[in-house]
């Protein structure tokens, strides 16, 4: 357990440190509430009315996430190879020559197919 202690002190602090911060925040801070404060800010632009239960989203949003993931995935798989290289040797070289021409191919087909323009 005493290989822990320092883990949980510096979690102690940095909650504590959350907690000050919120409360001299909410002291401190000025508390002049208008109607343009409490209003939504959308980047600059003046807010558009939502149907009720939010509006529909186009498709091309989920296949960039989509995207994302399988990328964020291959990173995930990429970064443990890179710092064991030496100890996995020839199999560990060819089992990644494998899956980045696995993955390299999804990658060319989506590019062929348009799936990376963003309209």
């Amino acid at each position: 357990m005493e290989l822990y202690a320092p883990i949980f002190v510096l979690g102690g602090i940095g909650a504590a440190f959350v907690v000050v911060s919120m409360v001299v925040g909410s002291i401190a801070g000025p508390k002049r509430y208008n109607r343009a404060k409490l209003q939504a800010y959308e980047c600059g632009i003046e807010p558009t009315p939502q149907p009720v239960g939010g509006g529909r989203f186009t498709i091309k949003y989920y296949l960039t996430a989509m995207l994302f993931i399988v990328f964020d995935i291959e990173v995930i798989f990429l970064v443990p190879w890179a710092v064991h290289l030496d100890a996995l040797g020839m199999f560990g070289l060819v089992a990644m020559v494998l899956f980045l021409v696995n993955v390299s191919i999804a990658y060319a087909y989506e590019w062929r197919r348009g799936g990376l323009e963003w309209d």
